[in-house]
């Protein structure tokens, strides 16, 4: 006699039966929308279902797993293996978002979300205040950066092993509710409580915009979300003020978001009407996106910095510029993601976002990078470049596709596979070196935590411009910092050590620069050793 099956076998046994459960899913495809992705509007209407006799023999199978199965089984876990498995079969940019994850994902892309308004980061199991954001119910209570929060709502949160998913979730919360907080400040043990209504806080995707000299302008883009474009021409009209006549838009490690932010923005570039980027799928007709040819602001010359992190949008509006000669596309080659995705929220409040057109470039190119292939391929493709030694070498780069396509000026370009840049510039070999690998994650701890102890051995400096040319990271400091990372585990190597100093003071002088002058600060510092922003101003200038 056999045995009975297993808890662990329950799902094998049962999960190919109950794939076919939501196979109306699959009929989406077939309802159109007007807008993709790019529309922050979410769809919950179902086409007609021709299959309604499939989805009933699938619940009569799920009634006689939950009356007649060996063991108890949750309903609900068996219908997401299910969706998931069959999601799996499809692309890598379709999927199932649960509801509990829902609000989270939709912040990202709304420009806003409830909560107390801080910036912060976990250092020695405690919550640290990074810096409270601009105008947000913390700033106007007084918190201060460098605070640590060591109490929600009367709960010790300090040497518990908190996570940021569980902080977010105690400290985010609808508008007008409270949350009260306990803080310890410098070195007084003394907690002080604050009691916060929660307000809706600008969660920006637009980090800084300044002046580099007198004509040229630097904007960095973390993501596309429903304010990007407002938040873009508000930072220009500044820089216009100023005197701005070129302009770096830096989109590096921005993973996209909505098509029509990143259209909107590219558009401004052009004082003509031209195609900027259209989308094509099985259900959907070619939808062409152009500029308006109605541009605000005269802008000369354009440089984008792209990496490997670079997705989506930003690959929409580097393919735009490329395509049209506009600027100079500077960096390494993109992610090469080419897929269009449409939300549609399920009736049980989660939703499946499912891709539904391809996007190419003016001059016709798909982007994408191949995931027809074995398992796993797709998400190993950013390493294997790495091994085969494209980060380094311009000639190590493969594109997949061959074609070729012409930009206005009849420059030769290529899809398949990302934006392959203009110029390039390869990855700072010390960033490979083992001994910063390993030492990189402590970085940012150490340097909130050794900035909010010795703010008084730091200095006093007027702005962010003022502490990048004065201040300097020294050997005594880089050795604290060697001490540091020992403790948590990381063995010294003097020639190791010796070879990343460089980049480790760079990183721990912008944390110093975002601690004391916000956003600003870290990216003028980051930006005054980078060495793909120096290329950026020797290609403008």
């Amino acid at each position: 006699m056999t045995n009975p099956p297993t808890s662990e076998k329950k799902l094998n046994v049962w999960l190919p039966l109950l794939l076919a459960f939501v196979a109306a899913f699959g009929i989406f495809i077939g309802f159109r929308l007007q807008d993709s992705m790019a529309s922050p509007q979410q769809v919950s209407v179902l086409p007609s279902i021709s299959g309604k006799q499939e989805v009933g023999k699938i619940e009569e199978i799920l009634r006689f797993v939950e009356a007649k199965y060996v063991e108890d089984v949750e309903r609900d876990e068996l219908v997401e293996a299910a969706i998931n498995s069959i999601l799996e079969e499809l692309d890598p940019h379709s999927s199932y978002i649960p509801e509990d994850e829902l609000e989270n994902v939709n912040a990202s892309l709304e420009g806003s979300f409830d909560g107390i308004g801080i910036q912060f980061t976990i250092i020695d199991d405690t919550i640290q205040v990074i810096s409270p954001l601009a105008g947000g119910p913390s700033e106007t209570l007084g918190i201060r950066a460098g605070d640590k929060i060591v109490e929600i709502n009367d709960t010790t949160v300090a040497g518990i092993g908190i996570t940021d998913s569980k902080i977010m979730k105690r400290l985010r919360g609808k508008k007008g509710t409270d949350v009260k907080i306990g803080i310890q400040r410098g070195d007084n043990p003394e907690v002080i409580h604050f009691d916060i209504t929660r307000d809706q806080i600008p969660d920006y995707s637009l980090d800084v915009s300044y002046m580099v000299d007198d004509r040229i302008g630097f904007i960095k883009i973390n993501r596309f979300s429903s304010t990007t474009y407002e938040e873009f021409m508000k930072a220009v009209e500044k820089l216009d003020e100023s005197g701005m006549k070129d302009l770096i838009i830096d989109v590096r490690q921005n993973p996209g978001g909505y098509l029509q932010a990143a259209t909107k923005i590219v558009g401004q570039l052009f004082d003509d009407k031209r195609l900027l980027v259209y989308t094509e799928g099985r259900t959907q007709r070619r939808n062409e996106y152009k500029s308006t040819g109605r541009n605000f602001y005269d802008i000369d010359n354009v440089v984008v910095l792209i990496d490997e992190g670079s997705a989506s949008a930003s690959e929409i509006l580097a393919g735009a510029v490329q395509d049209s000669d506009r600027g100079k596309i500077i960096g390494r080659r993109s992610f090469g993601k080419g897929l269009v995705q449409e939300q549609y929220n399920l009736n049980d409040g989660s939703a499946l976002r499912l891709t539904v057109a391809r996007y190419y470039t003016p001059s016709g190119r798909s982007i994408q990078k191949p995931y027809k292939g074995k398992k796993g391929d797709y998400d190993k493709d950013i390493a294997e470049r790495f091994d085969k030694g494209e980060m380094e070498n311009q000639d190590s780069i493969i594109v997949s596709d061959s074609t070729r396509y012409y930009t206005e000026d009849g420059r030769v370009v290529y899809g398949g596979g990302g934006i392959t840049p203009d110029i390039f510039v390869a990855l700072d070999p010390v960033l490979n070196n083992s001994y910063f690998l390993k030492t990189s994650q402590y970085i940012m701890e150490f340097s909130y935590s050794y900035l909010n102890k010795n703010r008084d051995k730091i200095g006093e400096y007027s702005s962010a411009d003022d502490f990048v040319r004065k201040y300097t990271v020294n050997d005594k400091l880089l050795e604290q910092f060697s001490d540091y990372a020992l403790k948590k585990g990381v063995k010294k190597d003097k020639r190791a050590f010796r070879k990343a100093k460089t980049a480790i003071a760079n990183r721990i002088k912008a944390h110093f620069a975002r601690g004391l002058f916000k956003d600003e600060g870290f990216y003028k510092a980051w930006n005054h050793e980078d060495e793909m922003f120096a290329e950026a101003i020797k290609g403008l200038k």
